[in-house]
């Protein structure tokens, strides 16, 4: 007879490493969720799913998924857009998508898409979620727009000086902040218990004991705030902006998915993450969680990692984190409503930070200045104009200079002051190098034959060939005898 231990070698490893994973997605989902603008429960519902659905399927066994900072504001800016009901459709279909992505082996093809524009994305995404959690941290309202966000800070601060109700949730949110940037220098022992819940912990605490006059999170109950989509709300795929935020939607996670997988895999010497199966879970996560007008998931490099180091072995450890979830969602959903809005605005703060790659910057600048102008343009202009066309701002940029570097062109001009005068072009010649090539050419003199050869050449696309063109024709009319052109 098969004992428990020989068909589950690895059950007190994964249990453990289980446990730790929950404490640290408890307070994550629901800060997500807050911040998102939706019911704290559709953040847990999506931790759930993302435990036991994504879970159980194969593609990176010890990655966690659940609700992510990285789509916060995207998915806060959606629902103040289309409305609460639309976002289950948003997300059901983006679930489609990556299933449909994955079937077709498209995962693996993620990892092309240029680090520069995927870490430049989530720091413009953590500078907007910074801004924005700054207002819930002073107990006030943000604005809609995220340069607004930012412009508006300053007098944010000195209206929340000026009024000692503000001060209260100010400094739960500062505290919660400084617990999470000391938690890891304390004793081992104080850390065994994961620093986002001693934070929160700590802060509702503080908040009950002082009567302190913060905000806390509002309980529906679970059954409550679970809302399939409607039949109806399936007619905004119709609109363009509906679409277009689908696709945002697509990109963001699929991508923070499989790059955490990435890192994930360099945290662990077991079975490697196969991308397109990984690809398919997260969309299956996606669509159940469409399915519950819950928040999109991503897989979430802060519970990965902790899953990894708390010792974890297979996917038993993410399945059973989903399953605390659920019975705390199902057994304890009170619990939630003593939790202060201003602590879980400090986590949220301190993610934000961790997104934004100060470090990695400075040194990119110095090693490659176009990849670190990627990065700031692509964080930049999701900040002052949208999330979808901030990434495309920064996938066009990233285009624009690989091209550039791929068009080596060389033009060689052998001139012995007697004779033809020779020109040899080699390299890749495409329509970024055009001025380069033209100057070079105009320059040649009028009064002696010339020899263009182009057998060194590469690649010569549409718009450089119909330039030599020319050229050759324009110094044939003016020249002593017409341009000698040896063809590619």
């Amino acid at each position: 007879m098969t004992t428990a231990s020989a068909r589950f070698p690895h059950l007190r490893q994964d249990f453990a490493a289980s446990l730790v994973v929950f404490l640290v997605a408890l307070p994550l989902c629901v800060g997500v969720a807050v911040a998102s603008g939706v019911p704290a429960e559709l953040g847990l519902v999506t931790g759930i799913v993302g435990g036991i659905v994504t879970g159980l399927m194969r593609g990176s066994s010890l990655q966690v998924s659940g609700p992510a900072a990285g789509l916060t504001v995207l998915v806060f800016e959606a629902v103040q857009k289309f409305g609460l009901p639309v976002l289950g459709v948003l997300v059901l279909t983006t679930g489609v998508l990556q299933i449909l992505m994955g079937a077709l082996r498209l995962g693996r093809y993620f990892r092309a898409i240029s680090v520069s524009v995927v870490e430049g994305m989530l720091a413009g995404i953590g500078l907007v979620l910074i801004a924005g959690q700054l207002y819930a941290a002073l107990g006030a309202k943000a604005p809609a727009a995220g340069p607004d966000k930012i412009i508006g800070l300053p007098e944010a601060f000195a209206d929340a000086f000026g009024s000692t109700r503000a001060l209260a949730p100010l400094a739960l949110g500062a505290g919660t902040v400084a617990v999470l940037v000391l938690w890891k220098h304390l004793p081992r022992a104080v850390r065994s218990v994961p620093g986002p819940l001693a934070a929160v912990g700590l802060a509702t605490a503080a908040a009950l004991v002082l009567d302190l006059p913060v905000a806390t999170v509002e309980v529906k109950g679970l059954v409550d705030s679970v809302q399939p989509p409607s039949l109806s709300a399936f007619g905004e795929l119709t609109s363009v902006a509906v679409l277009g935020t689908v696709v945002a939607f697509t990109l963001i996670a699929s991508a923070e998915s499989l790059f955490s997988a990435a890192a994930v895999d360099r945290l662990h010497d077991g079975p490697r993450t196969q991308y397109d199966r990984e690809l398919l879970a997260q969309g299956a996560g996606n669509a159940v969680c469409g399915l519950l007008g819950a928040l999109p998931m991503t897989a979430v490099i802060v519970r990965s990692a902790a899953n990894v180091q708390a010792g974890a072995r297979t996917k038993a450890s993410r399945v059973l984190h989903g399953v605390w979830l659920l019975l705390f969602a199902a057994l304890l959903p009170g619990v939630l409503g003593y939790i202060p809005i201003p602590a879980l605005a400090g986590i949220l703060v301190y993610s934000g930070a961790k997104l934004v790659p100060v470090r990695a910057i400075v040194s990119l600048w110095r090693e490659h200045r176009g990849e670190a102008l990627i990065l700031v343009v692509t964080a930049v202009s999701i900040v002052a104009v949208s999330m979808f066309e901030g990434v495309l701002i920064g996938l066009a940029l990233a285009v624009v200079k690989t091209a550039w570097e791929a068009s080596h062109i060389r033009l060689e001009v052998i001139d012995k002051g007697a004779g033809p005068v020779e020109a040899y072009l080699s390299g890749n010649a495409t329509f970024l190098r055009l001025p380069k090539i033209l100057d070079s050419l105009e320059a040649l003199p009028q009064d002696r034959p010339v020899w263009l050869d182009l057998s060194g050449l590469h690649h010569l696309d549409h718009a450089c060939r119909t330039a030599l063109e020319n050229w050759a024709a324009r110094h044939s009319a003016v020249g002593t005898e017409p341009v000698r052109v040896t063809a590619v």
